[in-house]
């Protein structure tokens, strides 16, 4: 799994491509720019993709990690742009994104769009002097955001790559039929969230949490969102940036707090593993299986990503009276604003010809973003010019809405923003050994700050 996909159970790889019919686009061979100045009009359903005009006949390539079943309505979404316009976009999906599409650049292969899931990645990208800037458009398009994903779309302080989707990490999955029997409320506060616990420990029948941080050779990662949570909920986006950038090292005692902090949460025997073990079973049991106590009543909470929907079985009632809904992980501190982490893909160029950059208008667009919501479920955007009401998922929308909140302290999963050799690497293995082997806390930050890039 790539490290943005890891946390995904897709199917097998699958090479798409989305042969479309102009049916209600201009002629062929038009001539028109970006903005379809020059287009002769659309007509009927076609009329609202007039900006995006003059085209047709053309082609563009995209490359990326996502793929069949998600794939399928990614290609859903702008099936009707595609066939108004007359633009064909050729879509593939690949298990080895992350390390072909530096290849493909290097060897003057690239595509015209690669789907970036990281801000590292895009930088790696920038580097190169291959990726295109952004039509004015796009950039425009970046004020229906939250200000701080154009920075995670910028490399040294210039904008390349407009967020095109989002993830909400923020989250506690819980059984509200199981809290309404209990006569417990999900809480509001973090002073709340553990007196809660400690109720829930005394009273017998099944611990607090439950938690698993395997996956395969990206075990840890968890763990990993464990201590960013804490972070971000205790002293803010400013410090949490100073952190992810190595100017306040793990050995900080900013960061050695949060981490005990974590350790109170989530190592403390009297509230966890419900119905899996020990402390230590933590590092054993995987995030796909960390939850399944909650449907039997021998664990209540568990702390992932809005993603981890997929992983409940078929047929469970999920919602506000469900037998499975969540709630906002709340902040440690109460004077940070609504802390919400999450992570995002970036559209990023590597051509500007008039095809591609009316692609790249559309896909940064509210209008594209409302068509990706109307044909997924457990898929969200950030944009604040989607209808929320589009959403029918539950999940999706308490997601949505915690994503697109204005005075959201919004940032992006740590350990993606961190080289890769810590976040992907040392990071992974140090928090992994924290769990199952019960290090220290000074040696486990040390054996991460040792491994940060010189």
């Amino acid at each position: 799994m790539t490290r943005s996909h890891r946390r995904r159970l897709l199917a097998a790889p699958a090479v798409l491509s989305l042969v479309l019919v102009a049916a209600c686009s201009n002629s062929s061979g038009g001539s028109g720019s970006a903005d379809g100045g020059s287009a002769s009009p659309l007509a009927g359903d076609c009329a609202k993709y007039q900006a995006y005009a003059g085209h047709a006949g053309t082609k563009v390539t995209m490359f990326a990690s996502i793929r069949s079943p998600e794939s399928d309505s990614l290609e859903k979404s702008w099936s009707e742009f595609s066939s108004c316009t007359g633009i064909k976009i050729v879509y593939e999906g690949s298990p080895d994104f992350e390390a072909q599409l530096p290849v493909r650049v290097a060897g003057g292969n690239a595509p015209d769009f690669a789907i970036v899931p990281q801000p590292g990645l895009l930088a790696q990208m920038v580097k190169t002097g291959k990726v295109a800037k952004p039509p004015a458009q796009t950039v425009a398009n970046e004020d229906k955001w939250n200000p701080v994903w154009k920075t995670y779309g910028s490399v040294n302080g210039t904008f390349y790559a407009a967020p095109m989707s989002a993830n909400m990490k923020s989250l506690v999955w819980y059984s509200p039929k199981a809290f309404k029997q209990a006569g417990y409320e999900a809480p509001k506060t973090w002073s709340d969230l553990m007196a809660l616990s400690d109720k829930i420990a005394k009273a017998g029948g099944g611990k607090p949490w439950c938690g698993g941080i395997g996956s395969g050779t990206a075990t840890g990662w968890p763990a990993t969102d464990w201590l960013e949570e804490v972070v971000l909920g205790s002293y803010g986006g400013e410090v949490y940036d100073q952190w992810v950038n190595h100017q306040v090292k793990f050995a900080d005692p900013k960061i050695t707090t949060a981490m005990q902090t974590v350790a109170g949460w989530m190592q403390n025997p009297a509230w966890v593993n419900g119905g899996i073990g020990d402390v230590k079973s933590i590092a054993t049991t995987t995030f796909q299986d960390a939850g399944t106590p909650i449907l039997s009543n021998k664990c209540w909470m568990l702390q992932q990503a809005s993603f981890y929907r997929a992983q409940w079985p078929q047929g469970t009632n999920i919602g506000p009276d469900g037998d499975i809904f969540a709630f906002h992980l709340p902040a440690v501190n109460a004077s940070v604003s609504n802390p919400v982490e999450g992570g995002g893909e970036f559209v990023t160029a590597f051509a500007s010809r008039p095809e591609v950059q009316a692609v790249q208008n559309y896909l940064s667009s509210a209008e594209w973003a409302s068509s990706r919501v109307k044909v997924s479920q457990g898929w969200v955007s950030a944009n604040q010019g989607v209808d929320k009401s589009l959403y029918t998922d539950p999940i999706d929308r308490l997601s949505a809405d915690a994503l697109t909140d204005p005075a959201a302290t919004f940032r992006f999963d740590g350990s993606d923003l961190m080289p890769a050799a810590v976040g992907a690497g040392a990071e992974w293995t140090a928090l992994t050994a924290w769990f199952a082997e019960g290090q220290a806390i000074p040696k486990v930050a040390g054996d991460i700050d040792a491994a940060w890039p010189q």
